[in-house]
């Protein structure tokens, strides 16, 4: 049984030219567990990938349908993962949080087309399907109104079915729903994704990014245990007064 794990022991190792060889890799973090008898053990920690979806370039910044592009710069920010990488049409970044391996990603295709780099990169560093967790916006929730999921379908989101697309059709991901509600009347659904938020819309987004960041940190850590459950009731009750 495990009991410790010395972190100045901690390495992680991952491809020094990953564009010079496309064949597939492995991000690993070898840590020393120590066992209660104190004995020394290697052990090795399976990697996540991360990917917000969005569109690239200024003139989608701030939209709504950009937030899953604002929450891996608020995961990079506060774990101080670098996004300084070209690869598979994505600007990525590999660290940790604690001792699990990280790849933070933000597809460069443009929404429709994000499976193109999701897969390609989930394939190259051989992340299994269980820890790749898509964050994108969703209509259905709320504005600010967050959701961890294990699995489900596209939900009508041209980027999640772009992935699942790229994933051989499976489903069984997690997701971080990110809710920016319906369109207002007859609004076009275009229109509004793509529509910057109010200064009201925008103070919710930017505490649920806050928020965000602390429960991605206990999904990667802990797995989709007892605290993912009391978040997601949380989250779901968070704008009714008592």
């Amino acid at each position: 049984m495990l009991c410790a794990v010395s972190a100045p022991t901690t390495c992680i190792t991952f491809p020094r030219s990953p564009l010079r060889k496309l064949g597939p890799r492995r991000v690993t973090v070898s840590a020393v567990a120590v066992e209660p008898d104190g004995v020394a053990s290697k052990v090795e920690y399976t990697p996540w990938l991360i990917a917000g979806l969005g569109n690239p370039g200024n003139k989608y910044h701030g939209t709504r349908h950009n937030v899953g592009f604002e929450m891996i710069d608020r995961i990079s920010e506060e774990e101080g993962i670098v996004l300084n990488t070209i690869q598979s049409k994505t600007l990525f970044g590999i660290g940790c949080i604690g001792e699990v391996p990280v790849l933070l990603a933000k597809p460069q295709t443009y929404m429709n087309f994000s499976g193109e780099s999701v897969g390609s990169l989930a394939a190259y560093y051989q992340v299994p399907l269980r820890h790749i967790l898509l964050v994108y916006d969703e209509m259905s929730l709320p504005n600010g109104v967050l959701r961890l999921q294990p699995k489900g379908g596209h939900g009508y989101h041209n980027g999640v079915k772009s992935v699942m697309e790229h994933l051989d059709g499976r489903r069984e991901f997690p997701r971080f729903c990110i809710g920016i509600g319906n369109p207002p009347g007859t609004m076009d659904m275009k229109a509004y994704l793509l529509q910057k938020f109010s200064l009201i819309e925008r103070k919710q987004v930017d505490a649920a990014l806050e928020q965000g960041v602390d429960a991605v940190r206990t999904l990667i850590l802990n797995g989709f245990n007892s605290k993912v459950n009391r978040f997601n009731l949380g989250q779901k009750y968070k704008y009714h007064k008592v």
